[in-house]
């Protein structure tokens, strides 16, 4: 068997690069091939060839290729298997003379892969126009492994040599990434998960090997329950369901499978674990839609949980020896992992991948630990006891910072320290401006985690709960039961305090488990919220009666995100029409009183606002997607979406015609989104007669000790003088009216 006499081949006396001699001409003669090739990464950049048989010797260590050049950087490149019957028409093939390889017509290549990253292609050719069968790329990709082990060790080459180079690894370095949880940390690099080296790759014994599979999984499960029953997140709520879901990828029958597949190729129970963790780890750098990265991501995680179990890892690891100040950085993270550490230690985290909706960021915001997301090359650049500052604010990782901003960090987090003191010793006081203006001031929610931050902040209620949160981590679609449950603990726990309940907004990157849907070019304008509710009313109905059930006689406030067209927001209250008729039917208590809105996010709804406020009880700007939305800016993407200034004429404009309509017909008026938390936005805001703002709930002391400072009397005749200025001049000079007057912002 070919990985036995691997296994020989490598536990010989001489140097590892004698060694790879030999395992190319055994896997050559073993495949029937008449070229077996290693190509190594060197610097994360360049695949070097440093063994054949079959090609010229002289292009050892001479022949070298970019990644994605090529057949073989094509492979790297996607870290996926290629094979091919006629290579050498194919158009990424690159000839290079000095090997010779002008006279073989097909390849079979697949990366050589270690903890998700590429280390170097291994490759066969053959003379004959030959198709290769799976089962053949299959041992090659076994075969891979081992080679991965030979390369992690350091002896081929050193391990600086495969990281790629940002000149002097010692400087500081600035990474860009997504806020996933805001706020800031300063503290040491951990790095999460670190590499486990498998002593045993072949299996002697390959029944024995599923039986330790199977036992370890057992143990994974167990430790997983317990962990769940210990943790300070046990109690009920979307996060327990986070963590339930979790749970449940680990009785995946197809992820069970597939290792017991690889067991009966020849691999130990851990080689097998650590194979498919490389076939899902190739696979995510493939997949774009959120869901599916979700459940590949709690999958490795899975897998690092199951490999401890196998070889006798320590799970505390890192967390029983974090550094006071731990930030960990890890490429990807389930929500379990990260209940592992401890977080009177833990001040951040930065992830190579991760989502805003990923279950680690769900739990992550409930613990309020910053998170910074899809750092690009976070692993390749950040090293284990690397001084870190975290901007979770703006999406920024400095690593190795200097002094100087080691020192602006610092002096930040005391600052923000004393403002958290401050913000609470006013959190009773009213959002009264110093000649009289009330404001009033909510919170954002879609955890009923989220809901004590109404007492925490002093919150006059909840002005947008996000109703789609415990759908997207269920593993079916939650009941009208389980509904019902939810809305009633929003609403017991906000002790009569209003609460707005937006109905689902999924779709665009909002994607639900058990939803089966097509591709969209531009998913954000796509089938999404009140279009999939119209289009499947049952849905909408389900949601409404579970609305009705949780109120049972109180207030009860519902509104419609993304209504594009007033019939869209009449067929919507029709089936709420419907969903009241039946409760009175079978006898349900109705609410004490029903407010009906709709959310203005979408630009053409403004030409029709004349006909929406006759029908709406309140409306809710979005300002968000109307920001996105009026400018053609997606505001997924870094480079364009801070190009334009909320403050910039048009979205002044539009704001201010909305708010004057409202007043013109008495209907009430709020805006949502990030406009409302920013101090100087806000200031602009109530200028134009916005009375009612909903915000995150950090967002609300600032916003507080801004307002009690501020004499809107005074703002809105200097406001008079900017109208029509471009954005960045109406920011700048708002800001030099609050320090001139002393207004907190």
């Amino acid at each position: 068997m070919l990985l036995k006499r691997l296994r020989n081949v490598m536990a010989r006396g001489g140097t590892a690069q004698q060694r790879l001699n030999q395992v190319v001409k055994l896997i050559a003669a073993d495949m029937v091939a008449e070229v077996c090739s290693t190509y190594v990464m060197r610097a994360g950049e360049v695949l070097e060839l440093f063994a054949t048989e079959g090609l010229k010797q002289e292009a050892v260590h001479k022949t070298r290729l970019r990644v994605g050049e090529g057949l073989v950087g094509d492979i790297a490149s996607h870290a996926r298997p290629l094979a091919l019957a006629d290579a050498q028409h194919h158009p990424l093939y690159a000839y290079r003379p000095e090997t010779g390889e002008e006279i073989y017509q097909s390849l079979m290549g697949v990366p050589i892969l270690r903890g998700g990253r590429v280390l170097g292609v291994l490759v066969i050719q053959n003379k004959t126009r030959r198709q290769y069968a799976d089962e053949e790329i299959e041992t090659l990709e076994t075969v891979a492994m081992v080679l991965a082990e030979l390369l992690a060790g350091g002896e081929l080459i050193s391990p600086e040599e495969l990281r790629p180079g940002d000149g002097n690894a010692l400087l500081p370095l600035r990474l860009e990434g997504l806020v996933l949880s805001p706020g800031l940390a300063l503290g040491t690099a951990v790095l999460h998960a670190p590499e486990l080296r498998l002593q045993q790759l072949v299996a002697e014994d390959t029944d024995q090997e599923v039986e330790r599979l199977h036992r370890a999984i057992a143990e994974m499960r167990d430790a997983i329950d317990r962990l769940m029953a210990s943790s300070d997140l046990a109690a009920g709520g979307e996060h327990r369901d986070v963590l339930e879901t979790y749970r449940m990828f680990a009785e995946d029958k197809g992820w069970i499978n597939r290792q017991i597949e690889a067991i009966n190729t020849g691999l130990t129970a851990e080689a097998a674990v650590q194979k498919v963790q490389n076939d899902t780890r190739a696979r995510m750098r493939e997949v774009t839609d959120p869901y599916l990265r979700e459940r590949l991501s709690d999958l490795d995680d899975l897998a690092n949980r199951l490999l401890k179990h196998l070889i006798g890892g320590d799970f505390a690891g890192a967390a029983r020896h974090l550094p006071d100040d731990a930030i960990v950085i890890a490429r990807n993270m389930g929500p379990a992992e990260l209940l592992d550490y401890d977080r009177q230690k833990l001040r951040g985290l930065a992830l190579e991948e991760g989502a805003a909706a990923s279950h680690v960021a769900i739990v992550a915001r409930a613990l309020d630990i910053p998170v910074l997301g899809r750092c690009g090359g976070l692993l390749s650049r950040v090293g284990e006891g690397d001084p870190l500052a975290l901007e979770g604010d703006h999406g920024q990782l400095f690593v190795r910072p200097p002094e100087d901003i080691h020192q602006v960090f610092a002096n930040s987090l005391r600052q923000r320290a004393l403002r958290q003191e401050a913000y609470a010793a006013v959190k009773n006081l009213p959002a009264v401006t110093r000649d009289g203006v009330e404001i009033a001031l909510n919170i954002n929610a879609g955890l009923l985690i989220d809901v004590p931050q109404l007492a925490v902040t002093g919150a006059a209620g909840i002005g947008l709960y996000r109703t789609e949160i415990p759908f997207m981590v269920a593993h079916e679609f939650p009941d009208t039961h389980r509904q019902a449950e939810i809305y009633r603990k929003a609403l017991d726990a906000a002790e009569g305090k209003p609460v707005v309940f937006r109905t689902l907004d999924i779709g665009s990157d909002k994607v639900l488990p058990y939803w089966q849907r097509a591709e969209e070019e531009n998913p954000a304008m796509g089938w999404r919220a009140i279009r999939i509710a119209l289009d499947r009313p049952a849905l909408l109905r389900q949601q409404l009666r579970a609305l009705l059930l949780a109120a049972d006689g109180r207030d009860l406030r519902i509104m419609f995100p993304m209504v594009t067209e007033v019939a869209e927001f009449d067929a919507c209250r029709a089936l709420l029409d419907l969903e009241l008729q039946r409760a009175g039917e079978r006898q349900v208590r109705l609410p004490a009183s029903l407010q009906v809105g709709a959310m203005v996010e979408v630009p053409a709804l403004l030409w029709q606002l004349d006909e929406l406020l006759k029908r709406v009880d309140f409306i809710s700007v979005g300002s968000n997607d109307l920001k996105q939305f009026i400018y053609a800016a997606d505001r997924s993407t870094p480079s364009v979406n801070d190009r334009y200034d909320l403050l910039s004429p048009a979205m002044v404009r539009l704001l201010g015609q909305i708010a004057e309509a409202s007043l013109a017909t008495g209907t009430s008026l709020s805006l949502c989104g990030e406009m409302a938390g920013d101090p100087v936005g806000a200031m602009a805001l109530m200028c134009l007669g916005y009375r009612n703002l909903s915000m995150t709930p950090p967002s609300v002391g600032p916003m507080r000790v801004m307002i009690r400072s501020l004499h809107l009397g005074q703002l809105c005749e200097y406001w008079a003088r900017l109208v029509g200025l471009p954005g960045t001049a109406v920011r700048n000079a708002l800001e030099h009216f609050a320090r001139d007057r002393e207004i907190a912002i």
